[in-house]
């Protein structure tokens, strides 16, 4: 008899392990995100300092993108044959030096460098948050979670203005860069000394019962180079990898230009487009909890997890397109912080649903592996992203570049419905 995890009561001890486990998550993700934003914080002073265009600085923000998506292709498959602790223990050092590298930089060649390295660094931390997920909650019980560390993402990203920018403005934009290098190797030695994998042989019948909950039990095959490759046969993986595309694209132009858009185009000053850019991002993190919790309801009642974990994330992307058309169009700047709030609401719902999606889509052994992939799809548009709307922001403005997002991510959430229809089979 197959229990569902509805029917059994979470152990005590696989409870705390959960806890210590999203905690963990959440301040690594937390710095992770403050990372990637220093760079679109500190926009103006880098643009001046080292007297770049337009054009050049969309080129430096989509570096790290760059690297970060090609770096998904072998990841998730470490991910899965390493296990997470040491992979996102390793990365955490390698992303913290590397943005510790950034505050040196002196040349844009030289700041290309090092936000290559940071993409490599990052490269492991939501493919081996996933895996964790999967190690830790039974199958229809994983979106709550995922929410909880996709939560961390807007949530760094909100903080970033409000912490950075008084330290840049004291100091220089330097220093947001080395302080945020070194919170980073605190927290990598923090989470290699603290979480571990569960051990099934040391678990009680009760415990091993609820993480066995839904169907999700028994021996993961152990992955190979093989199983990973065949991942490409699917068109479930296409459609996530594809779907991801759009959705990531269009939250990266607003990730990465909303600061340097408000003060652009909106012509604010320097403390309110400071305010005004984090607003959005802390509804991002309410938005990732929120779609949590919801997609774990709606994947209970749905007719199976598949369906119900993408529904939501189509319904949640064709939302982002809806309320991006009025952000670029509106006169007021409150009605437009307002719809790019909902965007990012909307896009942080939708993230925390696909990687939950990934955890119900993948065979047992390659939960990491099929992650990654659909992260991989999502930051090819990620990179693009920064790319794209600063040289049409540059020829036209910014309205044709949000506009364009648009499009994209509704192309991304018709991929979802009509490729992603089944589970990928165990090999």
């Amino acid at each position: 008899m197959i229990h569902t995890s509805a029917d059994l009561a979470t152990p005590p001890r696989i409870r705390r392990s959960q806890r210590l486990a999203l905690v963990l998550l959440v301040v690594c993700g937390v710095i992770n995100y403050l990372d990637r934003a220093t760079l679109a914080v500190a926009n103006e002073f880098i643009r001046a300092d080292l007297g770049l265009s337009l054009g050049q600085m969309g080129l430096l923000l989509s570096a790290f993108s760059w690297s970060y998506a090609l770096c998904q292709l072998p990841v998730g498959a470490l991910v899965d044959k390493i296990g997470p602790r040491w992979l996102l223990g390793i990365g955490l050092v390698v992303w913290s030096l590397a943005q510790a590298a950034g505050g040196l930089a002196s040349t844009f060649g030289y700041f290309v460098i090092a936000r290559i390295a940071l993409g490599i660094g990052e490269a492991p931390q939501f493919p081996a948050a996933a895996r964790v997920v999967s190690n830790w909650f039974p199958l229809r019980a994983r979106g709550t979670p995922t929410g909880v560390y996709n939560s961390a993402s807007p949530l760094g990203v909100a903080l970033a203005p409000l912490l950075l920018s008084p330290l840049i403005v004291a100091t220089s934009w330097h220093w947001a860069f080395f302080v945020t290098g070194a919170m980073g190797l605190v927290a990598a030695l923090v989470w290699i000394a603290l979480y571990r994998d569960p051990v099934h042989a040391g678990m009680s019948a009760a415990e091993r019962a609820y993480l066995e909950a839904d169907g999700a039990g028994g021996e993961r095959p152990a992955s190979s180079f093989a199983a990973w490759r065949a991942l490409f046969r699917h068109r479930t993986t296409w459609g996530m990898m594809l779907g991801f595309f759009g959705s990531v694209y269009l939250n990266w132009v607003y990730l990465t230009w909303l600061p340097g858009y408000l003060r652009t185009e909106r012509h604010m000053d320097l403390a309110y487009a400071g305010m005004a850019a984090s607003v959005p991002f802390i509804c991002g993190f309410a938005g990732a909890l929120i779609a949590g919790w919801a997609s774990d309801r709606v994947a209970r009642a749905a007719v199976s997890p598949l369906s119900g974990r993408r529904n939501a994330v189509v319904v949640s992307t064709l939302g982002m397109v809806a309320f991006t058309i009025p952000a670029a169009l509106a006169d007021s700047n409150v009605v437009a912080v307002a719809c790019i709030a909902v965007v990012i609401f909307l896009a942080n719902a939708s993230s925390a649903c696909a990687w939950s999606l990934a955890t119900v889509a993948a065979p047992p052994s390659r939960i990491a592996s099929l992650g990654a992939l659909q992260n991989f799809g999502g930051f090819l548009g990620g990179a693009l992203a920064p790319i794209l709307t600063g040289y049409i922001a540059q020829t036209w403005s910014f309205v044709p570049a949000l506009l364009t997002g648009a499009a994209i991510a509704f192309c991304g959430a018709m991929s979802y419905h009509f490729l992603v229809v089944r589970p990928i089979p165990e090999q």
